[in-house]
Parts: structure tokens; sequence; C-alpha cells
């Protein structure tokens, strides 16, 4: 391998590393959002606004009728606002742990599920198998509750359905955005500006806020992080990975988030991590890197 070739492999690297540490974060952030007096409204609102406000110099270079799209708007509805309501309105109630499992870590068996109903693409073997890894990851999250006496309170088990209809929202997005192949800078720009387009004036009018009960430095740190790292820098870094490594390694790489979220929760967050958890991490953290390696027929 020749030296300029090294150099574009370790850039590859240290972008798919970018991209894990921003999506980790993303994860503690919303849950320390969920933790303070900061509504689920304020959240969303502060990340759609500051995206859309890096974002709007870019809006007029979108391609010409993307204003009129049906499929442009059915993609900022999912991944923009039914996402976002229901992961920060899930953040409330569930530890940052769950979020893990239930939002990366459940994507590729949600993807998988979504992708063959969809467009008809049935997993594969190797696919299959990683799935496993995930579900028996999921058993393992249970057997912490029931069998070490933690108990499922009836908002944390609300706040887990809530992040699983978050995942499953960014899911259908996610194969319906390879399905009607928009490329990702587009779908960036197109769902950051239409999601703000219609949230922040029924945000503005008619949602509760609590803005003024944190200091404007945790205001300034979840819009920069969510609208900043988590929705431009984030997909940058992703793409850039992508195009040097590919899909497949990229991908596998990215199953690192769910336990490195759940592990760096228990210190930053102070929230309790069991043996059954820590292996629920590490199952489904497993089970996604098995599920993302390239298929060899």
């Amino acid at each position: 391998m020749t030296h300029a070739a090294t150099q574009t492999r370790t850039a590859g690297y240290l972008a798919a590393a970018g991209t894990v540490a921003i999506w980790t974060g993303f994860i503690l952030m919303s849950r320390h959002a969920g933790k303070s007096p900061l509504t689920a409204w304020d959240t969303l609102a502060l990340r759609l606004g500051t995206a859309a406000l890096l974002l709007l110099p870019f809006a007029g270079s979108l391609p010409t009728g993307a204003w009129r799209d049906r499929r442009l708007w059915t993609l900022a509805l999912l991944g923009g606002l039914v996402y976002g309501v229901l992961v920060f309105a899930a953040f409330k109630y569930a530890p940052a742990a769950h979020g893990a499992i239930l939002l990366p870590g459940m994507q590729p068996f949600l993807v998988a599920a979504c992708a063959w109903l969809i467009l008809g693409s049935r997993p594969d073997r190797g696919r299959m198998l990683g799935l496993t890894g995930i579900a028996a990851g999921i058993a393992a999250v249970g057997i912490h509750y029931v069998g070490d006496g933690h108990g499922w309170t009836f908002a944390m088990l609300a706040g887990d359905l809530l992040l699983l209809g978050g995942s499953l929202a960014w899911a259908v997005y996610s194969v319906l955005a390879k399905k009607w192949q928009y490329d990702a800078w587009t779908l960036t720009r197109f769902v950051a500006l239409a999601s703000a387009l219609l949230y922040l004036p029924v945000y503005l009018v008619w949602l509760p806020k609590a803005l003024d009960r944190v200091p404007l430095s945790m205001l300034l740190a979840q819009g920069l992080y969510q609208g900043a790292g988590v929705t431009i820098v984030a997909m940058m870094l992703f793409l850039k990975a992508v195009h040097v490594l590919g899909a497949e390694r990229t991908g596998a790489l990215v199953a690192l988030v769910p336990v490195l979220a759940g592990v760096a929760a228990a210190p930053l967050l102070g929230e309790a991590l069991s043996g059954w958890l820590l292996a629920g991490l590490c199952c489904v953290s497993a089970g996604a890197f098995i599920a993302a390696r390239p298929s060899h027929h």
C-alpha cells in the first residue's frame, strides 16, 4: 500500500471514529437534557433551530423542485420530526443504556425488517446471525430488570416504547432514502430546513417551554451538539468513512456505539450498569458488528 493510500485509509478510520464519538455523545447529551428541566420540545427546537440556521445559506442550492417533492417532505417528517419528538420525549424516562440498545443497537434489526417489507430484500445468513445477537442482548437487558429486582416502572416502559418508535421511524427513513436514492447532502439540508419550518412556529406559539430554567451554557451546548455536531458534522464524517472504508466496514465500527454509550453513562450520568446490562450492550454491539459485515457468497 502506498503512503498516499495509507493516509487515505487512516483518514477514513479517523472519520469513522469521529462518527462513533459524536453518535455516542448524542445519546449521553440527549439523556442529560432529559434529566434536566428542559422539555423534549425544547431540545428538539434547539436541534432544529441551530441546524436550520447553519444550513440556511445552502438552501438556495437545493435541487430544483425540492420544496414540491412529496417524497422529501415524507423523509423530513420521518427523520426530522417523528424521530426527534419520540427520542427526546423518551429520554425524559429511559436511561442512556436503553437508548444505546434501542436506537443504534436496534437499527440493523429494524432496517433489515423494513428492507424486507419495503424493498423485498431478505437478510442473508450472516445478517440473521447478527440479528440473533441483538435479540440476545435485548433479552439480557430484560433479565437485568426482572432477575435482579430492578423492576421496570411504567414511566421507563413508556420511555422504551418511545425509543423503539423513534428507532423504527429512523429505520423506515433510512430504507426509503435508499429506495428513492436521494444524496445525503440534499437530505441533510432539506430534512433540517423543512422540519424547522414545520416545527418551530408550532413550538413558539403552543408548546410548553422551560428554556429559562437551565443555564445559557446548557442551551448553547445542546443547540451546537444536536444541531451542528449530530445533524451536520457526524453526517459529513460518516460519508467520508463510507467513501474510504465502504458501508459494511463503517457499519461494523459504528456498532461500537451501544456499548460505549451504555458504559459511559454510568460515571457521567450516574446510571446503574449491572452485569446483565453490560452483557446486553456487548451482545447488541457484537450483533450489529456481524450484521454490518459484507456478505460472502
